[in-house]
C-alpha cells in the first residue's frame, strides 16, 4: 500500500415497491463477508457485470475488507447456503441482489449504518430499496442516470498523441477540476468537508493507473477516469475538457482513442449520463454508446453525529 493510501486510511475512520423480484416473505438475514469470500462474491457478481461493475471493481481492487471501500460488504444466502445478495453498505451504497428478502435483509442493515452518504443502482431495484430503507422523511437530492455503454468496433479516428495516463505531477491540475464536479453532481464540496481524504483519493486513483489526461503548455486539456475495471466491463467517469476549438470533436477523438486501447482487454466499456444533460446524451449516442440501463443515484440528509 503507498504512503498516500496509508493516509487516507487515517483521514476517513419513493413509491410502492414494485415486484420485479422474487416474493419477499422468505425472511433473510444479512452477514459480513470475509476476504475469504472474494471469488465466490466475484463470481456472483459475474453473472451481471454491466450492472455489477461498481461493485467487482471494488473487490478486485481492495479485497472485501478494507477501509478504502469506505464501507462494510455483507451477503444473504437462501437455505442451501447460496447468494442471493451482496451488498456495500457504506459511504456508496450499492447492492445486487436475486430476490426481494435479499433486498429487504440489505436495506435493514443500510437504515442502521451511520454513515451512508449516497445509494446507487438501477432505478427499480432502488425503488424497492428506498421502500424497506427509509423511515421517515425523503432523499436530499435524487439523479437519474441512463448507462450506456460501448463493444466493438469502434470508428477509427485521428490518434490524441497527447493522451496519457496521469502521472502523480498532474494531480494539482486534476483535483480542482474533479472537486467541482463532485459539487455539480451532489452539492458538496470536497475540497470543503475532506480535502485531505479527497487529495488522498484523487492521488491514489493517479497512483493505479486510472486516470487519463491531455495537457498542452500545463494547461490541463482533457481527463477522464476508470472508476472499475474488469474482464467483462471498464466503466469511465468524470470526463472533461478545456480545449478552445472544436472541443466536442477533440473529445471524441481522446473518447475513442481510449476506448480501443480499453477494448483491447475487455468486452464493454460504459458511462452514466444525468437524463437531464440532453448536449451529453447526444455526444455519447454519436460516439457508438447504447443505452443499456437507468439508474438512480440518492442522496440522503446526514445524520447528526
Amino acid at each position: 500500500m503507498s504512503r498516500l493510501a496509508a493516509q487516507s486510511l487515517q483521514s476517513e475512520s419513493l413509491s410502492t415497491a414494485p415486484t420485479t423480484l422474487a416474493d419477499a416473505s422468505c425472511e433473510l438475514s444479512a452477514q459480513i463477508l470475509s476476504n475469504n469470500h472474494k471469488e465466490e462474491v466475484l463470481v456472483f457478481l459475474a453473472e451481471h457485470p454491466a450492472r455489477t461493475f461498481y461493485l467487482a471493481g471494488l473487490i478486485r481492487d481492495n479485497g472485501l475488507v478494507n477501509p478504502l471501500n469506505r464501507g462494510t460488504f455483507y451477503g444473504c444466502r437462501n437455505d442451501r447456503g447460496e447468494l442471493e445478495g451482496v451488498g456495500l453498505i457504506g459511504h456508496a451504497t450499492l447492492v445486487e441482489t436475486h430476490s426481494v428478502a435479499a433486498l429487504k435483509a440489505l436495506a435493514r442493515v443500510a437504515r442502521d449504518y451511520p454513515r451512508v452518504h449516497v445509494l446507487i443502482g438501477e432505478w427499480e431495484k432502488m425503488d424497492q430499496f428506498w421502500h424497506y430503507y427509509r423511515q421517515t422523511g425523503t432523499p436530499r437530492l435524487r439523479r437519474r442516470k441512463f448507462l450506456f455503454g460501448l463493444t466493438w468496433p469502434v470508428a477509427l479516428g485521428e490518434p490524441v498523441f497527447g493522451l496519457r495516463q496521469a502521472t502523480i505531477n498532474d494531480l494539482t491540475l486534476v483535483m480542482p477540476v474533479q472537486a467541482q464536479m463532485v459539487l455539480t453532481e451532489s452539492g458538496i464540496d470536497p475540497l470543503q468537508v475532506d480535502p485531505i481524504g479527497f487529495r488522498l483519493r484523487c492521488a491514489r486513483r493517479i497512483e493505479q493507473g486510472r486516470v487519463w489526461v491531455c495537457v498542452e503548455g500545463g494547461r490541463l486539456m482533457f481527463k477522464i477516469d476508470v472508476i472499475s475495471d474488469t474482464p467483462g466491463f471498464v466503466y469511465l467517469e468524470g470526463m472533461y475538457s478545456d480545449a478552445d476549438e472544436s472541443a466536442a470533436d477533440f473529445e471524441s477523438r481522446c473518447l475513442a482513442h481510449l476506448s480501443r486501447r480499453l477494448l483491447a482487454r475487455t468486452r464493454s466499456i460504459g458511462v452514466a449520463v444525468d437524463e437531464r444533460d440532453a448536449a451529453r446524451l447526444e455526444f455519447f449516442k454519436r460516439a457508438g454508446f447504447k443505452r443499456l440501463s437507468c439508474y438512480d443515484t440518492i442522496y440522503l440528509h446526514q445524520k447528526e453525529s
